[in-house]
């Protein structure tokens, strides 16, 4: 077992595990949903993290063969206009010559011009599919944060009066810090998820992307356990799974 690179598959029956142990503590809840939802969202993740970091020799294919295509013609024009300006009966003025060698380098740029943008084109098709799927773990980033949004530690250490349109808190002091915990690990988990493309691609975009995903989670989970720990300040929270 190497301990060098993240195993999808651990990551994945991680999820899992703690999608039942959500489950189990609190039947029904809407976290329960988020983490069904961050499992299946893993399992497409480390599908398609796998596949892009492999070749696409189709792709590769059609791009060798249209440099091939492209470096022929425009050696084909380049050399028509060497001809051309080595002969002194084609060439009949300054004007002229000056013409034929700007033609010439104006096919030579545009050769490399082209040539850069068809060899890019696997990596900018394999970063559109990994941007799309960090673009959903970032909602569910804010979805599991919106989850543990009303749940204040400080109702349960103080009196407070409730309105009309108060969220029902109904939580003990056990269950709150343990729902707590679950939204910082399934914060954690989604973090990890995203580096699995990183782990195969190498591609600036896809990094910093994935870099946002890490900074957004961590942050979120820093605001989860400062609620963690007011509660840790007032007595044993309870509660092992």
């Amino acid at each position: 077992m190497s301990f060098r690179t993240l195993d999808a598959t651990h990551i994945i029956a991680t999820i899992e595990r703690l999608g039942q142990r959500i489950e189990e503590r609190f039947p029904g809840a809407g976290l329960s949903g988020v983490g069904r939802d961050l499992l299946g969202l893993a399992r497409d993740c480390a599908r398609e993290a796998e596949s892009l970091g492999r070749p696409h020799w189709p792709i590769r294919a059609g791009v060798g063969l249209a440099i091939v295509l492209m470096v022929v013609a425009v050696t084909a024009a380049v050399v028509g206009v060497v001809q051309r300006l080595s002969s002194p009966t084609q060439v009949s003025g300054l004007a002229e010559f000056v013409q034929g060698v700007e033609s010439g380098v104006n096919d030579l740029v545009f050769l490399g011009i082209a040539v850069y943008f068809l060899i890019s084109i696997e990596t900018r098709l394999k970063r559109r599919v990994a941007l799309r799927r960090i673009h959903q773990l970032r909602s569910i980033a804010h979805i599991v944060d919106m989850h543990q949004l009303t749940k204040d530690p400080e109702r349960l250490l103080a009196t407070h009066q409730d309105t009309a349109s108060s969220p029902q808190r109904t939580m003990t002091r056990a269950e709150l810090w343990r729902y707590l915990d679950y939204c910082s690990e399934l914060l954690s988990l989604t973090g990890k998820i995203g580096a699995l493309f990183v782990q195969r691609m190498d591609d600036a975009v896809v990094l910093q992307a994935v870099n946002e995903i890490e900074d957004l989670t961590n942050g979120l989970s820093r605001k989860i356990w400062q609620k963690i720990t007011l509660l840790e300040r007032t007595g044993d929270a309870g509660g092992t799974s």
